[in-house]
């Protein structure tokens, strides 16, 4: 890659987009170019076309996205489906009508069938429907997938996609009512200690096995895949190990040093069983994860404390 070629990030004050961002300009890209929510919205057309067809990137990464835990996914399936389709089909066809040479999707794990056999493999994309806790999702990141790999096809352009697993990190959403697992239970059990609570409940049976990459990590397979994926076909990025919420509940409880029980609660929904990726054919490619899950979740707890607890604000 050019160090001195255009580079849109698009969603990059998010906890992913600006992991990019950091990344890109560490290894010497200095060529980026960043709009706020404000400054452009996605989900018009004529401004997302407008802005494409005058900026030309070389480098599109699409990293722009309604995302929630599954509180936020099953309450608001509507607003998931629409916004996300209006954001990434506006990205994507302008960036091909502007002649963009490489266009990165991310995707989500949750794309796979709830029943399809573990760890998820590529090849078991669209063999089954979602999970229904988080359908509405998926079927969207389906369709930016789908559009990506029949540009591909049929412009011999190199638009591709990349599945990443469950992404945790510095910058992440710790709102209660839409953060995903790791910040929920984070802020739950610290709030839960200041408060010297005897007990935090916590939703399903805890028996639900996750897989969770740091968002640093994401960020450095994203500047490879820039540099290295030409196939049509998307490729998994994880870490290839997973854990039941259980485990993950206890380690955080040790790490924010919370002392109460643990409930679960089996009368709310744990989501698809298990989400583990097969990450076999990204590490024969040549990348493989560098962080941790001990490091990332301290690292993640030390930001929590540093820019929210410390700002007694939502975040």
């Amino acid at each position: 890659m050019d160090q001195r070629a255009r580079i849109y990030v698009a969603g990059h004050t998010g906890m992913v987009g600006a992991a990019v961002v950091r990344r890109l300009r560490d290894a010497g890209f200095g060529n980026l170019v960043l709009r706020t929510r404000a400054e452009l919205d996605l989900t018009d057309q004529a401004a997302v076309r407008d802005f494409m067809a005058a900026c030309r990137p070389v480098y599109v990464v699409d990293c722009a996205a309604r995302v929630g835990g599954i509180k936020a996914n099953m309450t608001r399936p509507a607003e998931f489906l629409y916004e996300n389709l209006q954001i990434q089909n506006n990205l994507i066809w302008s960036a091909k009508e502007a002649g963009v040479e490489t266009f990165l999707f991310l995707g989500s794990s949750c794309i796979y069938p709830r029943g399809c056999p573990q760890p998820m493999r590529e090849e078991y994309f669209m063999t089954g429907r979602p999970e229904p806790t988080n359908e509405a999702y998926a079927y969207a990141k389906i369709a930016g997938m789908k559009l990506c790999e029949y540009i591909h096809e049929e412009f011999g352009r190199n638009f591709v996609s990349c599945m990443p697993t469950n992404i945790y990190g510095e910058g992440d959403n710790f709102d209660p009512e839409t953060s995903h697992v790791i910040p929920a239970l984070l802020r739950r059990m610290h709030e839960a200690r200041q408060a010297g609570a005897s007990e935090v409940v916590i939703w399903g049976t805890g028996d639900s096995r996750r897989e969770f990459l740091h968002v640093d990590d994401l960020a450095d397979a994203v500047l490879w895949l820039l540099g290295h994926h030409r196939a049509k076909g998307f490729l998994n990025v994880g870490t290839g190990e997973d854990i039941s919420v259980r485990e993950l509940a206890e380690r955080i409880r040790r790490l924010v040093g919370f002392e109460g029980a643990l409930v679960f609660d089996a009368s709310k929904p744990d989501g698809m069983p298990r989400k583990a990726l097969d990450v076999s054919a990204l590490h024969a490619a040549g990348w493989h994860h560098r962080i941790g899950f001990d490091e990332g979740l301290s690292r993640t707890y030390a930001w929590y404390l540093a820019h929210v607890a410390r700002a007694g604000a939502p975040a």
